[in-house]
Parts: structure tokens; sequence; C-alpha cells
């Protein structure tokens, strides 16, 4: 008896084993769902933007620039100093005094004034000539009038007499003309010879009032950088600073790549962001340039940039901060849609020409086609394939296939 309760004790402690083991090797065999990501299709606003870093800039900067060759005086103002057109002077100049002349070209314009002497005397001579040729012209002229009168000098011998003297006349006109032209020679030969050392200049500079010519700012607004600061000799023409209105004149420029400057129109909404404000700044593009340039990327590949001008359109205040060049973000609104059916655009991949996506449903992955709009690389419109509510696996991995099990994975 004793023996078939302990041979009953052993079977039972045997199938209690056997149970455990096979209850163990069940749990670590059997199928897990898979941890996964899920996202939700929503209802909403969207746009497709491009975005581009651009620099805001004064639409229309001056250029304050030395009006004649002279010694501008160390410039006063500063930058970021409020202007008003045609009352504040921004700048002091002198006139440049006369050149001082060297050895070689004094002697050559000396050079240049016996030759204009010379060619004065000559034409002189010439007129001399001419004058004699017309008094000897009308004396013939007479003497065969004279002879035609009584009928001995034939009509022929009276023309060419009329036309000799025509001659000697013009001929005097262009010595006479000749004279005029060698004198005005001779003025800027002489003219030359000006230098330190001619008393008449310097007594007629000392004379002189005042050798002061104001700048005056030729725009209402700031100065918005210097480029001639200290006291020194300019030619005219140099650029001293340029001025602009920040407060009402600012736009942005932004260079596209030509592939995204066709889809952009004038007119186009913007949004100005990442410029250090509180808020973003509202614009519109003004202008699209209708020559691309070329640019090198950070990669040294080559590319066509197009410069698109945009407008700020949002109120002053708000943009108080910004000034002319600095940085921002600005994104064009291309496509626009209030009441949109979108899904986030991670959740999409490919299956041979179609998109598609995983529905979580029921503890499973549903793989499912579908049609989509727009897409702006975070939310893409769907137009078939989904209802607004359902979820869908965000980044499927190749693990998820049709009918997984899937399970949300927590967030921590």
């Amino acid at each position: 008896m004793a023996q078939r309760k302990k041979r009953s004790s052993r079977l039972f402690l045997t199938l209690v084993v056997a149970v455990l083991v096979g209850s163990a090797l069940a749990a670590a065999f059997w199928p897990r769902a898979l941890m996964v990501d899920l996202g939700e299709v929503t209802r909403g606003a969207m746009m497709v933007t491009i975005d581009e870093e651009g620099r805001a800039q004064v639409a229309e900067a001056y250029v304050v620039s030395t009006p004649v060759a002279g010694r501008l005086q160390r410039v006063e103002v500063k930058p970021g100093d409020a202007v008003v057109r045609g009352e504040t002077v921004v700048a002091h100049m002198l006139p440049i005094n006369p050149a001082a002349l060297d050895v070689r070209t004094r002697e050559q314009a000396l050079a240049a004034v016996q030759a204009a002497e010379a060619a004065v005397r000559l034409a002189q001579a010439d007129l001399n000539v001419a004058m004699a040729s017309r008094d000897f012209a009308e004396s013939e002229l007479a003497r065969t009038e004279q002879l035609a009168d009584r009928q001995i000098a034939s009509e022929s011998a009276l023309d060419s007499a009329r036309q000799k003297r025509r001659v000697a006349v013009a001929q005097v006109e262009t010595a006479e003309a000749a004279i005029s032209m060698r004198e005005a020679e001779l003025n800027n030969a002489r003219a030359l010879l000006i230098g330190f050392d001619d008393r008449g200049l310097a007594a007629a500079l000392r004379e002189q009032t005042s050798d002061d010519i104001p700048l005056w700012a030729p725009a209402t607004g700031r100065i918005l950088q210097i480029m001639q600061q200290s006291e020194t000799t300019l030619p005219a023409g140099t650029p001293i600073m340029e001025i602009g209105n920040i407060a009402d004149g600012l736009e942005v420029v932004v260079q596209l790549i030509s592939s995204d400057a066709v889809q952009v129109e004038v007119g186009d909404p913007v949004v100005i962001d990442d410029w250090g404000g509180e808020v973003p700044l509202a614009g519109k593009v003004r202008r699209i340039d209708p020559f691309a340039i070329t640019k090198f990327s950070a990669l040294g590949v080559e590319e066509q940039r197009v410069p698109v001008t945009i407008a700020l359109t949002g109120p002053a205040e708000d943009r108080r901060a910004l000034g002319h060049g600095y940085r921002v973000e600005a994104r064009i609104v291309v496509w626009q849609g209030e009441d949109v059916v979108r899904v986030p655009s991670s959740a999409m991949f490919r299956s041979g020409e179609e998109w598609a996506v995983f529905v979580a449903q029921d503890g499973k992955a549903v793989k499912r086609p579908v049609e989509i709009g727009q897409n702006n690389g975070t939310l893409a419109e769907i137009r078939h394939g989904l209802q607004v509510g359902e979820k869908v696996i965000l980044y499927p991995s190749a693990a998820v296939l049709d009918g997984t099990r899937v399970q949300q994975r927590k967030v921590e």
C-alpha cells in the first residue's frame, strides 16, 4: 500500500513539473505583439512651403558719395543715427588744391605754350596772305567790270573774276577761324602751367569766403554703414556712407533654386521665421528676378539661384529689432488648404506604384493603399483611403507585415 502511494506521488510530481515546463516553453515561444509608434489621421489646415534662408535689407538704400575731388573731413555721424532729407549734414569736404607741377610736366607745358604761340603766329601769317589775295581779287574784279562795260572783256572773264573774289573772301574767313582756334589752344596750354607758384591763383583762393562743401542727407532714415570715417583726400564719386529707412523700408531677399522658383508666383504669402523675434512676420512675394545666378553650395555643387524679393506686410512694431543685413528664414506658401484630411508623412511608404500605410486595427497591422495630394514633408493630404480618427503606424520597419500583431509603444 505504501509503495502504491509513493508511486502515485511521484507521478503527480512528474505531471506538475511537465506542465510547468510546457507552460514556460509556451510562454517563451508564444508570438508577441510588435511595439510600434502610432499616429492619427486628422482634419485641419495644411500648407506647402518652400523654405530658404534670406537676408533683410533696406528696399531703397542711398549711397552718399563725394560730388567733387577734394579732402573729406572726419565723419562725425555714427551708424544708426537718424537723418532728415535736406536738413541733416552728414559730412563736410574741402576742394582739393591745384596739383603742383613737377619739372618734367612744367617743361612739357612750357613747350606746349610755345608751340601754341607759334601756331597763332602762323595762323596770323595765313590771314595776311588771304587778305592780300582778297584785295587783289577785288581789284581784278573792278577792272574786269570796267572792261566788260566797254565790251572789251567777255562775260566768261567777268564770271571768273567774281569767282576768284569769292574764293579769296572765304580764305580770309577760314584764316580768321584758324586764329581763334589757335588762340584757344594757347589758352589751354597756359592753363596747364597753373600751380602752387601761381601768385594770382593763390590770391584768388585767399579771397574766397568759405571752402566748405556740406554733404546733405539724400533721404530720411538712419545711417546704415560708413565706408570712409577718417579725414582723407578722395576722387569724385567715392562712396562715403549708406542711408536707408529701416522702419518702413525693409524687405527680405532669398535666393531660391531655380526648380523651386518656378513654383513661386508674385503675391504668394510668406512667413518669416527664426529671425529672433517672439512672433513670425508676415510678408508676400513682391518680385521674382528673371535672371538666375550661379552659386556653389557648401558641398561644392553648382546651383542656379533666383533672387526673390519679399515685402514685409505686418505691423512695423513687430519687427522693430530687425535690421539691414539680418539673417531670417523665409517660408513661401505655394499651396494651402483649410479643411484637409491629413496623415503624418512618416506613416507612408511605397507599395509598387502606389502609396500605402499600415492601419492599426484590432491589434493588427492592416496594409491599406491611399491616394495622396499635397505633401509638405511633415503632413500629407489624403484624398482617398483613410478616415479621420484612424490610427496609422509611424516609421514602419521591414518587420511590419499585413496582419502582424502590433502594440503601441509607451512614451516615457
